[in-house]
């Protein structure tokens, strides 16, 4: 008979909660504000989703820093906003820029990407 052996779990010490700096955890809005890559106007992603999409591909054509197509910086830009918000980002805001992306597809004449087919 296999003698039982007992397993100690070892609790891990609860870890301390980092203090951040302010700038540290605001580095995305600096990106959104200064970035090379694109000039953005002032509250461009309070809009309405033709109003960002029209900006950011203004923005985009106009830019000399870019080192991709203007499509590509613009919906990188969009993403980014996208993506940083997180899940403090509401429902109705991630809605409008959803449509967003979609109008800078029709703008630079892209076809919608294929919508994805049931779940599992």
């Amino acid at each position: 008979m296999k003698a039982s052996r007992k397993t100690s779990k070892t609790r891990k010490a609860p870890t301390k909660a980092r203090k951040t700096s302010t700038k540290s955890r605001r580095w995305s809005r600096r990106v959104t504000q200064t970035s090379d890559a694109l000039t953005l106007e002032a509250r461009v992603f309070t809009r309405s989703p033709a109003e960002i999409a029209r900006s950011l591909k203004r923005s985009a054509e106009r830019s000399r820093k870019r080192k991709t197509t203007p499509f590509r910086s613009a919906m990188s830009m969009l993403n980014f906003y996208e993506n940083r918000a997180g899940k403090n980002l509401p429902a109705s805001a991630r809605h409008k820029l959803d449509r967003a992306k979609t109008e800078l597809r029709k703008l630079f004449g892209r076809p919608d990407p294929p919508r994805p087919r049931g779940g599992r």
